[in-house]
This record gives C-alpha cells, sequence and structure tokens, in this order.
C-alpha cells in the first residue's frame, strides 16, 4: 500500500509547527520566561531552538523520509537491531502524553462553555481557583469533555494525512494566530500594559544560572516536538524534492514566533491588573479569567481566549494520535481508521484514571505522585529526553550516511561535519544533563 503524501510543503510546515505548538506555548512559556531573565531566557531559547534544536529536527525529518515509514518502521529499516527500542519509546510517549492531554484539553472544552454562560466572568482569583477546582476534582464532568476532546481529535486524524491532518492545520494555524494578535492588540492598550512588555523581554542577567539553562533546553526541546517519533512520522510523508532544512527553519520560526506573541498576550494583561506572572499552569484557569472580568467586552475575549486555547491543544493532539495510527497500520496492517478508532480508545480509557486523580483517586499516589502526574513525569522527565539522546547517538554513530544523504544537497561539508558532531558527543551531553538536574 502506497504512504500517504502531504498534499504540499506548506501543509507540511503547517502540521509540523501545529504539533509543536500546543498548550505549553501559551501557558507554559510566559511564565517561565518570566521567571527566568525575561530577555536573557528568551536569547537563550532561540539560540537553543536554531543549534540543537535545528539539529535534532533535521535528523527526525531526515530519517522518516529516508525510511518512508514510521516511528518503529524508521530504525527498523535503516538499522534493525536494538534501535527500534527508540521508534517504541517514541510511540508510547505519544500514547501516554495523550491519555492526559486530552483530558487538560477537554478543560479548554469546558471552559469556552463557561465563558459563554459567565460563570467565570469575576475578578475574585479565590473564587475563580475555586470554581476550577471543584470542576477538575468532579467525577464525571471532566470526562464528557475527555472524550469530547478525544472524539475531535479522532475526526481528524481518520480523515487522513491531507484532507485531515494537513486540511485541518491550513485553517486552524492562520486562525491561532489571528485570534492571539487580535487579544495582543486589545491587551497593549490596557494602562500598565507596556510594563508587562518589558518585564518579559528586558534581559536579567542575574538570572542565568544552571537551572534556567535546564529550563531552556528542556523547553527548547519539548515545544519543538522532538523525541517523540511525530517529526519521524510526518517526515515520512515527505516528498523527495522538498527542501527539509527550509522546511525544518519554517517550523521552528512559527514556534519561536508562537511562544513570544503568547508572552505578548498574557503577561501585558496580568501586569496591567497586578496579578502575578509567575502563576503556573493557574495563570491559563484562574488568572486569565480575572483579566477579562475587567475588561470591557471581557466575555468576548474570555471566549476567544478559550477557543484559541482549544485549536492549540488540538493542533498537537492530531500529531500525537497520528504516531500511534501510523504505527498501527505500518506494524499491525490495519486500516486507518480501525487504528485511529483502537487507539483512541485506548488513549480515551487511561485518560480515565488521570482525569480521577484529581478529585476522588487523589489519595492514590505512587512515588508520591497522583497517576496525572505521574504520567507527566514519567513522558517528559524520563522517556523523552532518554529517546531524544538515543536518536542523537543513533543519528551519529550509525546512521550518518543515510541522514546526510537527505541533507548534503548544497550543503557545504564543513556544516554536515558541525552537524554531526552535535549528534555525536554534544547533543548527547547536553540531554543527559538535563535528566540529571530535572530528576
Amino acid at each position: 500500500m502506497a504512504r500517504s503524501q502531504w498534499g504540499s510543503r506548506l501543509g507540511f510546515i503547517l502540521a509540523a509547527a501545529g504539533s509543536a505548538i500546543g498548550l505549553g506555548a501559551i501557558w507554559k512559556f510566559p511564565y517561565v520566561a518570566a521567571t527566568n531573565g525575561g530577555g536573557a531566557f528568551l536569547f537563550i531559547y532561540l539560540g537553543i531552538c536554531l543549534t540543537l534544536g535545528l539539529v535534532l529536527m533535521l535528523s527526525e525529518m531526515a530519517l522518516g523520509r529516508a525510511s518512508n515509514a514510521g516511528a518503529v518502521g524508521a530504525f527498523r529499516r535503516l538499522a534493525g537491531g536494538f534501535w527500534p527500542v527508540i521508534g517504541y519509546m517514541g510511540v508510547l510517549v505519544c500514547f501516554l502524553i495523550l491519555s492526559f492531554y486530552s483530558v487538560v484539553g477537554g478543560w479548554t472544552i469546558a471552559y469556552i462553555g463557561k465563558a459563554l454562560d459567565g460563570s467565570i466572568m469575576t475578578a475574585d482569583a479565590k473564587a475563580l481557583g475555586g470554581i476550577f477546582g471543584s470542576f477538575i476534582s468532579h467525577p464525571l464532568q471532566p470526562l464528557a469533555y475527555h472524550a469530547g476532546f478525544a472524539l475531535l481529535t479522532l475526526a481528524v486524524v481518520v480523515g487522513g494525512v491531507q484532507k485531515g491532518i494537513e486540511g485541518l492545520s491550513k485553517f486552524l494555524m492562520p486562525a491561532l494566530f489571528v485570534l492571539m494578535l487580535l487579544l495582543i492588540a486589545r491587551g497593549l492598550t490596557l494602562p500598565g500594559a507596556w510594563d508587562g512588555v518589558l518585564y518579559f523581554v528586558t534581559p536579567d542577567l542575574s538570572k542565568v544560572s544552571g537551572a534556567m539553562l535546564v529550563d531552556a533546553l528542556g523547553l527548547a526541546f519539548f515545544s519543538l516536538s522532538l523525541g517523540l517519533g511525530i517529526m519521524i512520522t510526518y517526515g515520512s510523508y515527505v516528498d523527495r524534492e522538498s527542501n527539509l532544512l527550509g522546511s525544518a527553519l519554517w517550523v521552528i520560526a512559527l514556534t519561536v514566533a508562537t511562544c513570544f506573541l503568547a508572552g505578548l498576550m498574557v503577561l501585558p494583561a496580568v501586569f496591567a491588573f497586578g496579578f502575578d506572572p509567575s502563576a503556573g499552569p493557574g495563570l491559563t484557569f484562574i488568572t486569565m479569567p480575572a483579566v477579562f472580568a475587567h475588561l470591557p467586552f471581557g466575555q468576548l475575549f474570555a471566549v476567544m481566549f478559550f477557543c484559541l486555547l482549544l485549536l492549540a491543544a488540538l493542533t498537537s493532539s492530531v500529531s500525537l494520535l497520528e504516531v500511534v495510527t501510523s504505527f498501527a497500520i505500518d506494524e499491525l496492517g490495519l486500516s486507518r481508521r480501525t487504528a485511529a478508532c483502537g487507539m483512541a480508545a485506548g488513549i480515551f480509557l487511561l485518560g480515565i484514571p488521570a482525569s480521577l486523580s484529581l478529585g476522588v483517586w487523589g489519595d492514590f499516589l505512587v512515588m508520591g505522585m497522583n497517576f496525572f502526574d505521574l504520567l507527566d513525569f514519567l513522558t517528559s522527565k524520563l522517556l523523552m529526553p532518554l529517546g531524544e539522546l538515543l536518536l542523537a547517538l543513533f543519528v551519529g554513530w550509525k546512521a550518518w550516511p543515510v541522514v546526510r544523504g537527505e541533507l548534503s544537497s548544497g550543503r557545504s561539508p564543513r556544516l554536515m561535519r558541525c552537524m554531526r558532531g552535535f549528534c555525536m558527543a554534544l547533543a548527547p551531553a547536553l540531554i543527559g544533563w538535563i535528566m540529571v538536574v530535572s530528576i
């Protein structure tokens, strides 16, 4: 059976960028940057994205196109032996992440409804905290929204590469940027908003430390969807004529731009009303509704904000489900519809204990963590960085001739040598450092 392909280079770029631009870009990047030196963090994050991030993204895309296979098949066709374990890890990580990511995606659907009915339009952050806590701890309501989000994701993936993923990305990515720009324009007109802009972009060199570098490295790798098998899978749908370097640079540019715009969207409004910019995840579901309650037409902007979150969540969830669906198609010989439905059902079932662990099952702890936090820890702190470390070693020491063949057309030999050196030593050393320090 012939493998699916992207209908256009633009479709591939938007789909790959959409996989990287998720909820983390909207709520995590602003507060991480704000608490880690503002402009200093932005500069370091950008530098990492354009060096290590670019090399690893190119490597994954090249492996996918060279093998014409998904996350597992790529390693089997190019090397065999132990190496397909890296692909299996990527598929497992996507499955685990989507199980609790879908729960959070369901929250965004619920909050669109809460914004529409006005139930969150209050400036009382304590009351908003109570609303949020009561909702996520409810035994049934979050599960219904989790199911709704999972069905949305499934519908796109069942539609296929061109009609489903590419078609959605061509609509959602421009819509996401338009919504962000509208919210930024409104926020910058608030009194005191420019204090937030200055806080965000002014370098605070006193915050540069080992811990800050770890945050920047981790956020760069994870915001670019590296170590998940996504770029390998998406790369396998790329035709031979496409310029992988140009495509990777566009994906990184769009991802970095979205993170920067998210900071401009959130922090000026937060500063204008004197809220804490380092409020963490609560910034999304507690602080931002309080900000909107202060604004004229605040309810409209609240609806727009949570619609934006839903779009960002959906573009990422689709890429996660596509990896496990591609695995089932390639390795088990299933049809796209059967593979996607089966994997989505398993992901939904695993999301049930993740959701309940924030409420009625909250006392059941493993390693001192509830099930939701345990899944997050296993994926973000262990499996993702370990997979990327092994992939870098695979490219540098085992599959370099294949990767060079995909990328070397018109490139200088010196550039190729630098890229291989990154994969052989520098990338594994830095990723290993991240793992040790973060654990």
